[in-house]
């Protein structure tokens, strides 16, 4: 079975090649088979490739599968090669399986929509390019996955085009992930030049033989890894695009922040973990750079009205989970968390798309209200969802994947107390957010009516998803011991007084924290979050949150404004001049020749006859 393997990432290329060119002439019923289809046979080939590799384990707990030599240049052969370990294995079955789910529930969300083929088209070369990310061999495959999901996440957050607010957020997009993407480039480079190949099994051999610990090349290639990480994975200080995303259709949220580029990121420091842990001030990087993301991520989700826009801060500061686990050494908690993450947030997610399609495309929270009653299976699954996503102890799978970060934040090898308190205070922060948004949605007086009800393809992915957002917890120790073939274990340094019962009755409490104040503020006495906003620092702190912190106005002042003026100084330069020079040129001869366009025969005959001339006489007398 495990032979079958290169069909996980055919499947979806071809049936995105077959949707974009003949998807124009299809009806959407064919639109729908050809798109969800694929994925749903790369999701079972998946399982049988699992199955297969669970059963009879191939030696080393690799298998490789070459397919062809890419380029042969010098010595220089790239192949087109699979390579599939524990950490692919189940970062495939969540993309397969989740984006499986999410194609489902696309089908009939799009069902009124134009480009319903071209969407489909979109949305399967996004899965097949994050599974050529994930089973590449060598880190120029990977690349190219990492550019086509760049690619693709373009072309869906500005699928409907028509409106120009969502070409800017997928311009915005696109040149922003282009800043990371030129340090992994740069860091490609150099790992090449360093150490000869960029096949990704050697370059970490050849890596650990031959750069000490703390070596400068290591620190520049992890840090140059590292910058093209926080760009796809939205980090600071590159994560004012994921906000703006949101202009895509909803399941392209679902998609995008659950189980494809996001979380490229994330799978990236993972696969090279053992150049991480070469470089320890980059692996330092990568858990201050989780945990700041975490803090202002969530801070920023307690102002936002758009509920899309609250669940995109949420993915950013969950994705700081994720690097914070990294960055601590906890490579299998941070992919456990990884795992969990796929199936709440894209329940959330799915979740948000049947509200804001029941009410009429509304997105503010504000003007919703007393759902539960109107939807209560989105409520219910919604809730489940939350809770899971804020932690709600011993009962969700977002409460273990997260509970064993925070306490390898304190316990890992690289961990360190004020590391736990900032993921302590995350944790706040995110029950605070979310239940704010649950009883914005769901509770209190009526808000909008329900015009638009879900039917059974965008349920039945609800309460998959919810069903597996509780026992997905149960995963936990099968799941860590599954990838330390990959993986190194969490080594623990120090516990001091704090012990993990310890470290979860508190993030336990804290849960119960954020769920008290949000309870106060959001639903029993509504006018008290107004009062914090009344007074001129309440109202400065939320303007600031709400804006971001305010990156996109630092990054106006410091790079479009003076691009912008250094444009217009310069647009009659000598340069300008010249090919100003060129045109006028041109401009001159048609008019001089034109003028001998006078439909007279006679003079037409004599230019020919005096062109053959000059050709007979210059072949004559060369």
């Amino acid at each position: 079975m495990i032979r079958l393997l290169w069909l996980i990432p055919a499947l979806p290329f071809a049936s995105a090649a077959i949707l974009a060119l003949i998807g124009s002439r299809l009806s959407k019923r064919w639109a729908a088979a050809f798109g969800v289809g694929s994925i749903g046979l790369s999701a079972v080939i998946t399982i049988l490739v699992a199955a297969g590799f669970f059963l009879v384990p191939p030696p080393g707990n690799s298998y490789t599968q070459l397919l062809w030599s890419w380029i042969n240049v010098d010595g220089f052969r790239p192949q087109i090669g699979l390579y599939l370990d524990s950490l692919s294995l189940v970062m495939l079955l969540v993309v397969t399986f989740v984006g499986f789910l999410i194609h489902v529930y696309s089908a009939e969300f799009m069902i009124e929509d134009d480009g319903y083929s071209r969407f489909f088209a979109y949305m399967n070369l996004f899965v097949a390019s994050m599974l050529t990310l994930l089973l590449a061999n060598n880190l120029l495959l990977l690349y190219l996955g990492w550019e086509g999901v760049g690619l693709c996440s373009y072309l869906l957050i500005g699928f409907w085009y028509r409106d120009p607010a969502n070409g800017r957020a997928a311009r915005k997009a696109f040149i922003v992930t282009r800043v990371g993407d030129t340090a992994m480039s740069l860091g490609l480079f150099l790992l090449f030049t360093q150490l000869g190949t960029l096949q990704i099994h050697d370059l970490m051999q050849r890596a650990s033989a031959q750069w000490p610990s703390g070596s400068s090349y290591a620190v520049a290639a992890a840090f140059l890894l590292l910058g093209g990480a926080v760009g796809k994975s939205a980090q600071l200080p590159l994560q004012v695009w994921l906000p703006d995303a949101m202009a895509g259709p909803t399941p392209v949220s679902a998609l995008l922040h659950a189980a494809t580029m996001v979380t490229a990121g994330v799978y990236l420091i993972a696969r090279t973990h053992v150049l991480f842990s070469l470089a320890p001030w980059a692996q330092l990087a990568v858990a201050v750079v989780g945990a700041c993301t975490m803090l202002l991520a969530g801070c920023s989700a307690l102002t936002q009205h758009d509920i899309k826009r609250i669940l995109a801060y949420s993915t950013v500061s969950q994705i700081g989970y994720m690097f914070l686990a990294l960055g601590v050494g906890a490579w299998q908690a941070a992919m456990f968390h990884f795992v969990t993450h796929a199936f709440f947030k894209a329940l959330l997610f799915l979740g948000a798309g049947v509200v804001i399609n029941a009410l009429d495309d509304e997105h503010s929270i504000f003007r919703m209200g007393g759902l539960r009653k109107e939807l209560p299976i989105t409520f219910w699954t919604f809730l489940v969802a939350g809770c899971s996503l804020a932690g709600l102890p011993f009962l969700t799978a977002g409460f273990f994947s997260k509970d064993l970060i925070i306490w390898d934040a304190w316990s890992a090898q690289n961990g360190n107390p004020a590391l736990w308190v900032a993921a302590i205070i995350g944790a706040l922060l995110t029950s605070l957010y979310t239940f704010r948004m649950i009883f914005r949605v769901f509770f209190g007086p009526l808000g909008l009516p329900v015009t638009t009800r879900p039917g059974y393809r965008m349920t039945i992915p609800l309460v998959v998803l919810g069903f597996l957002s509780i026992i997905g917890g149960c995963l936990k120790q099968p799941l860590l011991d599954f990838l330390r073939s990959a993986l190194p274990s969490t080594v623990e340094a120090h516990a001091g007084a704090l012990t993990e019962i310890r470290s979860e009755a508190i993030a336990g409490l804290i849960f119960v924290i954020g769920l008290y104040f949000a309870y106060l503020f959001h639903l029993q006495k509504r006018n008290l979050a107004e009062t914090l906003v009344a007074n001129p620092i309440g109202r400065a702190l939320h303007e600031w949150w709400f804006a971001d912190w305010g990156f996109d106005w630092i990054y106006d002042k410091v790079f479009v404004q003076p691009f912008i003026w250094a444009s217009e100084i310069n647009k009659s330069d000598f340069i300008d001049a010249f090919y100003t020079g060129v045109a006028w040129l041109m401009q001159w001869f048609y008019r001089e020749l034109s003028s001998t366009e006078t439909g007279r025969v006679r003079w037409y005959a004599a230019g020919m006859a005096a062109g053959s001339v000059l050709f007979i006489a210059m072949v004559i007398f060369r």
